[in-house]
């Protein structure tokens, strides 16, 4: 069984104990070849170090590599409702130990106590549905044009999976993932965003309790400088799933491509809603600042721009500042919090740095603006819930994803122009509209350049048994979750068995 080691590291205060974690690899908890290590910090208090963690090497990385690519033949030789059994093993851990992960997911991303339980939970589901997955077919029988042939398809798993996850939903993505990949018969290995290490050996403690054969999941944590283009471009690598920025994402698929490895991205948004004159507005108002504020706006599918049409914008915008003063700014761990921190001072950094910018371009302040003081902030990476308006349709910040509690509200002219709008930027994930009209709802369900549509709702917040994935720089057109997953995870081969043989 896993069993953290203690070092002494020195801090600021002084020499405190630090918990230090190893990679999961083989089955076995060990160092990094490196014999460095970095640090993970809780967002909501910079000076409560959570633990030190493995600085990996891409020596390191390869040898995760070659544990995955060893199994990988009894692996895929195991039944699909043997694999299934194992993620609903890990499904009813999760249910029996919640409020640890919960705790641990908030300590080290930041987020709401409320949405940690959430995303375990989440977790929790996909676990289930993938591991029912086991037990369904995955082929089909053909008819042939010859009556002595039996024709059928059969699904194959790729082989060994790269997973590179990100920092927001540090359990709930590499989950999505590596439940999918699995159960359809492949082997992975994990590199989660440096940010938040833990969670991820939080996963690997799970499977370790569960009995996952060794070498089927390996996890190692480090830099994405230092072990990235390892998890890329070795050889025994069958494919790449990646949630994160666009920039790291085209480059996963340039390599990918010199390759003839299949990649899965999943990438940035800057997610419209449109706000129609019969809307209600009431509604439209809470939604759309749900959407926006809620764990910080750091969400790719989190609310960016409020579209409103007509003379609604006066009405809308006054209860869109309104709800956004109301919010209480503090902690994950207390319940009452909806602006939590920060990932990290860089972020805080760049979202200070694009409001300016906002206002630089024309717009204006509505509320927010800055950052909170006092005692309960002057420890984490805390942003004040911002809105701006006069924001043109070009402008840099109603262009470009900010990944935090900012939304920039936009005029148009009519529905028409309103959806111009939504549609002029590279992105393509999320999307909504609020209105009554039935004819506006279609026509907007229709034309809007996203992967994922809301009508009255908010653009955030997924189900697990429906496909996700966006359109243009949002996605490499690949889906996650339902049973699309199974088109990444498997290739399809087909059996012609000629019976007049025999």
């Amino acid at each position: 069984m896993y069993v953290a080691k203690n070092s002494f590291t020195r801090y600021a205060k002084g020499f405190v104990m630090a918990e230090r974690y190893q990679n999961y690899v083989n089955g076995a908890w060990s160092d990094a070849s490196s014999g460095s290590v970095s640090t993970s910090t809780n967002p909501a208090d910079l000076s409560d170090v959570i633990g030190e963690f493995q600085a990996s090497t891409a020596g390191d990385v390869a040898a995760a590599i070659t544990a995955a690519h060893d199994v990988k033949e009894s692996w895929r030789r195991t039944s699909s409702l043997a694999r299934g059994g194992y993620l609903l093993k890990a499904a009813a851990y999760l249910e029996a130990n919640p409020e640890e992960f919960a705790q641990a997911l908030t300590r080290e991303c930041g987020k709401a106590i409320l949405e940690a339980r959430g995303e375990i939970g989440r977790a929790v589901a996909l676990l289930q549905y993938y591991g029912v997955e086991g037990s369904n077919p995955v082929g089909s029988v053909v008819p042939s044009v010859n009556p002595e042939i039996l024709l059928y398809t059969n699904r194959m798993p790729l082989g060994v999976v790269s997973l590179i996850t990100p920092w927001n939903f540090p359990f709930a993505i590499p989950i999505w993932k590596m439940a999918p990949a699995l159960v359809y018969g492949n082997t992975i290995v994990l590199k989660p965003a440096s940010a938040t290490p833990h969670v991820a050996t939080l996963i690997a403690k799970m499977w370790e309790a569960v009995d996952l054969p060794a070498g089927v999941f390996n996890l190692v944590t480090g830099s994405g400088s230092a072990v990235g283009n390892e998890l890329i471009t070795n050889d025994k690598v069958a494919a790449i799933s990646f949630t994160g920025s666009t920039r790291i994402g085209m480059n996963i698929a340039a390599e990918s491509a010199k390759r003839g490895k299949r990649y899965q991205l999943e990438m940035g948004g800057k997610n419209p809603v449109i706000v129609l004159p019969d809307a209600d507005l009431e509604q439209a108002a809470e939604i759309t600042v749900s959407g926006a504020m809620k764990f910080s706006g750091q969400k790719c599918t989190a609310t960016s721009r409020a579209i409103v049409v007509g003379n609604v914008m006066e009405e809308f915008t006054n209860l869109v500042v309104e709800k956004t003063n109301a919010l209480k700014i503090g902690a994950g761990a207390d319940p009452e919090s909806i602006i939590v921190p920060v990932i990290d001072q860089a972020s805080k950094d760049n979202i200070a740095s694009m409001i300016k910018r906002g206002v630089d371009d024309g717009g204006q302040i509505l509320a927010g603006g800055g950052v909170p003081s006092g005692a309960d902030y002057d420890k984490g990476t805390f942003v004040e819930p911002t809105v701006i308006n006069n924001v043109a349709a070009d402008a840099y910040v109603a262009c470009e994803e900010i990944f935090g509690p900012v939304l920039s509200i936009l005029p148009a002219g009519d529905a028409e122009n309103a959806l111009d709008i939504a549609n002029s930027v590279e992105y393509g994930l999320s999307a909504g509209i609020f209105t009554k009209d039935l004819n506006s709802v279609l026509d907007f369900a229709d034309r809007i350049e996203a992967g994922v549509v809301k009508i009255n709702g908010e653009t955030a917040g997924l189900e697990p048994q429906v496909p996700f994935g966006g359109m243009k720089a949002s996605s490499s057109g690949d889906r996650e979750q339902g049973k699309a997953a199974i088109e990444f995870f498997t290739q399809t081969k087909t059996i012609y068995v000629d019976r007049s043989a025999t």
